[in-house]
């Protein structure tokens, strides 16, 4: 459910996949991999994976503390979290196959009669813009309602999600730029249950867990049979489960276990005579470019073949799904804790999407760096929110929020400080200077944190579209790997290789940030003065690459 900003540094990664190998996994063999990269990680999470292939199916169950390892098991259902979206999506593809509309139609020709739809002058959202996250519509409904975000969908109705799209307003025409919407998801759940002429929990086990033998899923009808499992936070406490209305349950709201998840990807791989599996099949056609996009399903290029992913979560859950066609082999990951702050579940995912690909290692606690938390304590800004004071104290770093309490924060082998007491992360960026800031990731927003000292000496350059303009190029990085930088309405825009667009604030003479994603860009001159190169900054590494 929480949007993720990906890191420059995982999409070089992503561009320089190369091939590996298939492995045609036992359960010993998962079990290895999975217990490598979870025992004695500090969020104490659980997982349930498969390896799903053409002639077995391998599965391990496993925990980060072995003494928990009754917490899930083959009856326990997860909540899987924006994976959702991709049955959502299969449901619309299989009305569209009846001849009951086209991804080309409105979407307030999908809604009740007199709903008030925004566009952007003239143009309206179509379907197919809904599907790929490029509507224009906010993240959220302005009608959401939650008084917390222990479950923040449970008070968000149908009448208050179509108020909501009444006071809405588009923030770019539709088709133009990804922008990760729940609240349009949410629409389309209710827009396809609606077309259907049932509700959505109904829909979704007529047409397809039924037919795929996905015998435990559900939305809020719980079958006999199975056990819930109970969400994490990833500082390892308990976190309240999330509750949708039924129509609107198609953003997020579906519970599966481990082998109704194997069904599915069985399903998406073409192995099933189900009506529903032409539907899935037309879910993984390309429908947009950037990013590269299904329905519902992102198409990422893993050494010259093109995997589908989509990657779910909720207040205390975490969900990795990936189809790999040409390869016939796919990946299924349940968590029951949530994961999305500290990288969710990609690097096990990526791993056995593909051998090639790092697997990344426990989050084990660690004692801070002396030297980093002098560095870090002071008084910093929070972009759009509230002021943060950092403060060191016998070798620990506090945090206090203006007007709240101070708590004390835990620190991670991977560079990450987090509160005890709650489910947020605060991650240091050292910058080309030597300073450090640092992002707060909290209820899934990224919000850079600006020093108060530094931004009342320092003030930003102000820069003509001109002046702006004179940055604009392609910078290769790497093979198959390049940013582009632009001047957009005044201002400076940079987009990596298969990437979405994102702006970059000026901070002095030809130094630029990118602070939700800890990017800081300078720009290298000629003898004669003109931009020539850029070096890019992030999480200790450097990128550079000659304007072409």
């Amino acid at each position: 459910m929480n949007p993720r900003h990906a890191s420059l540094a995982a999409t070089l990664a992503a561009a320089l996949f190369f091939p590996g190998a298939a492995l045609a996994m036992t359960d010993a063999e998962l079990a290895e991999v999975v217990h490598q990269r979870l025992h004695g990680d500090r969020t104490g999470a659980c997982m349930a994976v498969a390896v799903v292939e053409k002639d077995r199916v391998a599965r391990t169950f496993q925990c980060a503390n072995q003494a928990d390892g009754a917490r899930i098991g083959p009856d326990s259902a997860f909540e899987i979290g924006s994976v959702s979206k991709t049955m959502t999506a299969a449901l619309l593809a299989d009305l569209l196959l009846q001849g009951q509309g086209s991804l080309d139609d409105t979407l307030a020709s999908w809604l009740p009669e007199g709903t008030k739809v925004p566009d952007w002058q003239g143009q309206p959202i179509l379907l197919r813009h809904v599907v790929t996250h490029t509507s224009g519509l906010p993240a959220l409904p302005s009608r959401l309602g939650a008084t917390s975000m222990d479950d923040p969908y449970a008070k968000l109705d149908e009448a208050a999600l179509l108020a909501s799209l009444g006071e809405a307003t588009l923030s770019s025409a539709p088709g133009a730029r990804f922008e990760y919407s729940n609240f349009a998801s949410m629409l389309l759940s209710y827009a396809v249950a609606r077309r259907a002429g049932t509700d959505f929990e109904t829909l979704a086990r007529e047409r397809l867990f039924a037919p795929l033998g996905m015998d435990h899923a559900y939305v809020n009808r719980k079958p006999e049979g199975v056990r819930v499992a109970s969400g994490h936070t990833p500082n390892a406490r308990p976190a309240p489960a999330w509750n949708f209305a039924t129509n609107l349950a198609g953003v997020g709201g579906v519970r599966a276990t481990l082998e109704d998840m194997v069904r599915y990807v069985q399903a998406g791989l073409g192995w099933t005579d189900a009506a529903i599996g032409a539907a899935l099949e037309k879910t993984h056609a390309p429908v947009s470019e950037q990013p590269p996009m299904g329905m519902n399903w992102m198409m990422a290029p893993v050494a010259g073949r093109t995997v589908l992913v989509h990657e779910g979560g909720t207040g205390g859950f975490s969900s990795f799904v990936s189809l790999d066609p040409q390869r016939q082999r796919g990946v299924g990951v349940l968590s029951d804790t949530a994961r999305h702050s500290i990288g969710s579940l990609g690097s096990l995912g990526n791993h056995l999407v593909d051998a090639s690909l790092p697997l990344g290692k426990p989050r084990r606690a660690v004692p801070a760096d002396p030297a980093l938390l002098q560095a870090l304590a002071g008084e910093y800004q929070l972009q759009g929110a509230m002021k943060m004071t950092l403060r060191e104290r016998e070798g620990k770093l506090f945090i206090q929020a203006a007007g709240q309490d101070e708590f004390e924060m835990g620190h991670d082998d991977a560079g990450d400080f987090y509160p005890l007491q709650l489910d947020a992360v605060l991650r240091p960026q050292r910058k080309a200077d030597g300073s450090y800031g640092f992002t707060w990731t909290q209820l899934g927003a990224v919000l850079p944190a600006r020093r108060v000292e530094r931004d009342a000496a320092v003030a930003a350059p102000s820069l003509s579209a001109a002046d702006l303009a004179a940055y604009a190029g392609d910078y290769p990085l790497a093979p198959s790997f390049s940013l582009n930088v632009r001047e957009e309405a005044g201002r400076l825009l940079a987009q990596a290789t298969g990437q979405g667009a994102f702006p970059l604030e000026p901070t002095a003479r030809d130094l630029f940030e990118a602070p939700a994603f800890g990017i800081e860009i300078r720009f290298l001159r000629d003898a004669d003065g003109n931009v020539e190169s850029l070096e890019l900054h992030q999480a200790g590494q450097v990128l550079r690459g000659k304007r072409g």
